[in-house]
């Protein structure tokens, strides 16, 4: 039987009609239909059950399919394995993470990647939505989380860290900030997210955590707008340490109060990467991991 066949029976499964495999394929859905009817009349059996209001397995097809999908997996990593061994990795590498890590951390890291691996083609789809991984064919994606729910591989790429940031400008005409309390008094920028925007927790040495209210007369959705916000002098912002280390570093902005921990949710917050469940990792997948690996580990120790 054809190989192509059994993976796009696979592909009907996950992503849970002909309608949506069709569209992932840019064809029509009485082609995907003769196909699965195709693969049935050659195996004698049913694989799946139609209704005009859903698709279902049958209980043969599901024993099928999985062990179909164990083979496919395997000759997939067989033939990536031998393909790496010849000329590296090459194919089409779908990647995903929010608007403002993929403008800040990823985008300048395109060029490297693209001169160690040539034959590697990028999709970077940077939303600040998260996206099926499984029905959007998405090989790996990047989580900013405290933990990854739901049926999927994660390892994590780095801790994240959240600092209370102000510009030069404003700390030198702004009320006193010396204590995390001082913030009631100002005008903070916040984030839209719940949690973000209505106060913030502050964790000291002696490990005493409690939350401050917060207030501000500009609300944003974007990360780096928010930065932007906070570098022209509008007011003290809540930013993660990816964002802004460099640019406390060069004294861009100053952190208020860098003996404390400070956090919106959880003080324990990583950048995740994230994969669908398989059985094995393609060779473009395992090559961008340990190049972000080596490329972002500095962001760990701020």
């Amino acid at each position: 039987m054809n190989l192509d066949s059994l993976k796009l029976a696979l592909q009907v499964v996950r992503l849970g009609s002909f309608a949506a495999v069709a569209r992932s394929m840019h064809v029509d859905p009485s082609s995907i239909s003769r196909a699965i009817a195709t693969i049935e009349e050659e195996l004698g059996l049913r694989l799946f059950q139609r209704t005009t209001r859903q698709l279902t397995l049958t209980e043969a097809g599901a024993h099928y399919l999985a062990r179909v999908e164990a083979v496919i997996d395997e000759l997939d990593e067989a033939r990536d394995t031998a393909t790496a061994i010849q000329s590296g990795p090459r194919g089409t590498l779908r990647m995903t993470a929010s608007v403002a890590f993929g403008e800040i951390c990823l985008s300048p890291l395109v060029p490297a990647f693209r001169a160690r691996y040539p034959e590697v083609r990028l999709e970077l789809i940077f939303t600040d939505q998260n996206i099926d991984l499984v029905s959007e064919q998405i090989d790996l994606a990047i989580r900013l989380a405290s933990m990854i729910e739901g049926d999927l591989v994660c390892a994590k790429l780095f801790d994240t860290r959240y600092r209370v940031c102000a510009s030069p400008d404003y700390v030198a005409r702004a009320h006193a900030l010396k204590t995390p309390d001082d913030l009631r008094a100002h005008d903070a920028l916040l984030f839209a997210l719940p949690g973000y925007r209505d106060r913030w927790l502050f964790r000291d040495a002696d490990g005493q955590t409690r939350a401050v209210s917060v207030k501000g007369s500009i609300v944003t959705s974007n990360a780096v707008t928010l930065r932007h916000n906070m570098l022209n002098g509008l007011g003290p912002a809540l930013l993660a340490n990816w964002l802004i280390e460099d640019d406390v570093n060069n004294g861009r902005c100053i952190d208020l109060f860098p003996t404390y921990q400070v956090t919106a949710t959880s003080f324990e917050t990583a950048a995740w990467l994230v994969y669908p469940s398989r059985r094995f990792l393609p060779n473009k997948v395992r090559c961008m991991i340990e190049f972000l690996r080596t490329h972002l580990a500095s962001h760990q120790a701020f």
